[in-house]
């Protein structure tokens, strides 16, 4: 348990940009990626935003018409089995494999792993099937399963980069992928794995978006500069986004060996249950301030070490209270009083995708030197009184930084990152 992990690569199709240069960029000057968007083309649906993907095109459901930006080439036996968000997530990938300057060699020797979560394209899911119901069941299309269900980044990705180490997917709502990074963490610590690729992606079309409007969970603010303001008063839901976002967590002295380029070290985790409903936090956020003190604990740090935490906060009403309350009871109860922001009023909610891409931007805090602000913030809850909000991006070098993540049925994940000492 004495070996450590450390970011080396980080890959990003969101709706603040499709590089990490952009990323970055809008991190730092708080510019949005929410815009208007009409769904299915009914203009009566009280959703109208959402965190959009530019310079892909990808609502056909045949592959054969979709669109992405310059600098990719996939071959048809890869895009044929592929999802839309599994084309955001293989764009992504690219980029974080680059990024960590790894050949694909590397790839391929055992050592190297794959953990990746998704909900499945509930998109091509319904165009399978209704083919399919149409067709009575005689005929269907053959990559149909493979494209479309949970699992499907997972089998995309381990067979397109020939992956033979540990190769999984995870499903627990919004803290899917904050699991999966969690179980990686523990992976190379133990000696099981070298090195291991991290992936989240979610599409954001009427399929994947609208159903939580049935839950009264999406904002109705039609209004792409207003509608996702996690901690304020006047938040009314998320804001659904999607994209992809890889990380590339390796063994630090096997990184350092071959002079890779550390963001981050990956000091602990913490996860646990709040055991209270389906669908909504604990009120007093009991399970999440569980989850906190766990992954402080696993780090080796105490409340008052931490410089900056990047809330799970979604702009819900219930669930920003909740988390706030926790926040309140790890660290204002202790005296400590870390910035908090929740970079979801940027992007909005990716879903399950959300705790790998907070993570990544965590790392580009802690080795570009800034605190990213909490967009929209005009008045706190009152549940928030003794946080510090930040209302601006800061010029400021966290040393240790806290990732909340929270998902249906009260799963709570808790990441820490720190300083890397090159």
């Amino acid at each position: 348990m004495n070996r450590t992990a450390v970011v080396t690569g980080l890959g990003f199709i969101t709706s603040i940009g499709n590089d990490r240069a952009a990323v970055t960029r809008s991190l730092r000057t708080l510019t949005p990626g929410i815009a208007r968007i009409e769904f299915l083309g009914n203009p009566t649906l009280g959703v109208k935003v959402a965190g959009t993907i530019k310079e892909f095109a990808v609502d056909s459901p045949s592959w054969r018409d979709w669109r992405w930006p310059a600098g990719y080439e996939f071959a048809r036996e890869t895009l044929r089995s592929l999802s839309p968000h599994g084309l955001y997530a293989l764009c992504a990938t690219e980029q974080a494999i680059a990024d960590a300057g790894l050949a694909r060699e590397a790839l391929t020797d055992g050592g190297t792993g794959l953990y990746c979560a998704s909900a499945g394209s509930a998109f091509l899911l319904h165009h399978n099937l209704t083919q399919m119901h149409a067709a009575r069941f005689e005929r269907g299309n053959p990559m149909g399963v493979v494209a479309s269900i949970a699992g499907t980044l997972n089998f995309n990705l381990a067979a397109h980069y020939g992956i033979r180490g540990a190769v999984g997917g995870f499903a627990a709502a919004c803290a899917s992928s904050s699991h999966a990074l969690g179980c990686a963490l523990d992976d190379i610590r133990i000696g099981r794995q070298t090195r291991m690729l991290i992936v989240g992606a979610e599409e954001v079309n009427a399929e994947t978006t609208l159903p939580f409007a049935a839950m009264r969970a999406l904002s109705t603010n039609p209004d792409p500069a207003t509608a996702s303001r996690p901690f304020d008063q006047a938040r009314d839901g998320f804001v659904g986004a999607g994209g992809a976002v890889c990380l590339v967590l390796e063994e630090a002295e096997t990184a350092r060996h071959r002079g890779a380029p550390i963001y981050a070290e990956f000091s602990g985790w913490g996860q646990a249950a709040d055991g209270y409903n389906v669908a909504v936090s604990h009120p007093e956020g009991t399970g999440l301030a569980s989850a906190m003190r766990r992954a402080l604990s696993d780090a080796g740090v105490a409340p008052a070490e931490i410089d900056y935490v990047n809330a799970h906060a979604t702009s819900t009403p219930a669930g920003d209270r909740s988390e706030a309350l926790a926040l309140r009871t790890v660290f204002t109860a202790a005296g400590a009083r870390p910035r908090v922001s929740s970079t979801k009023g940027l992007t909005g909610h990716p879903l399950s995708m959300a705790g790998v891409m907070e993570a990544a931007f965590c790392a580009l805090a802690l080795r570009d030197g800034f605190i990213p602000g909490n967009a929209n913030l005009t008045q706190p809850d009152e549940a928030c009184a003794g946080l510090d909000l930040l209302r601006a991006t800061v010029d400021a070098a966290p040393r240790l930084v806290l990732n909340n993540s929270s998902g249906f049925g009260g799963s709570n994940v808790c990441h820490v990152f720190q300083r890397a000492e090159n």
